[in-house]
């Protein structure tokens, strides 16, 4: 099947055109395709004022954006369920919080990767989940997606969320690089098979 819009071959099954973005509609048969509603089918020019939803590549800032709430929901949960008490445990000082960026000790390594660990399940669970989101991209109307605008497994979403650490090492430039790649992949998405996508609200004669 190729898209309508485009003309770019969409491998079967998949929910929008992995190059374009634009939201793919199947039938089984002629009555399911007479079947479907002017609101999904926007060029159909029968009713130029139906809304449709299309998906674009999302962008390097909506994106950080989403991350940036994420992180302030996770470091309000995690810092008081789980990491007050690991640097407890660990000898640390909780009044001394930036001495996990800047300690070198073992202490500090084994506090950092258990809270590492305890974010891996949020961002996995909810990538993976029907919301295909998390809470910050689910306000900001962004999904993770495969390459062919499928649902992740868990598995993909975690290798997603490990390859974050790569893209951490150089120094942020992998994550800097979902503003200027062609599908504004940053390199875990590049290393995993992902995308990030949006949605948008266009009128049918669009």
């Amino acid at each position: 099947m190729h898209c309508p819009k485009c003309g770019v071959e969409v491998p079967d099954g998949a929910d929008f055109c992995p190059a374009c973005g634009e939201r793919q509609h199947r039938a089984t048969n002629a009555a399911s395709e007479s079947a479907l509603s002017e609101s999904t089918r926007p060029n159909s020019g029968r009713d130029p004022g139906a809304i449709a939803v299309r998906f674009v590549y999302a962008g390097f800032w909506r994106r950080a954006i989403a991350y940036l709430l994420d992180a302030i929901l996770l470091g309000f949960t995690i810092g008081v369920l789980v990491l007050g008490p690991l640097m407890q445990h660990a000898g640390l000082s909780a009044d001394n919080p930036w001495i996990l960026f800047t300690g070198a000790n073992r202490q500090v390594f084994a506090v950092n990767l258990l809270v590492q660990m305890a974010f891996w399940p949020y961002w996995a669970l909810m990538e993976s989940s029907v919301w295909r989101a998390t809470f910050g991209k689910k306000l900001l109307n962004l999904e993770v997606t495969d390459l062919a605008g499928q649902r992740l497994s868990f598995s993909r979403a975690s290798a997603r969320y490990f390859a974050k650490i790569i893209s951490g090492l150089t120094l942020l430039v992998g994550f800097l690089m979902a503003g200027f790649t062609a599908r504004k992949q940053a390199l875990h998405d590049i290393l995993a098979g992902t995308l990030v996508v949006r949605k948008v609200l266009v009128r049918g004669g669009n």
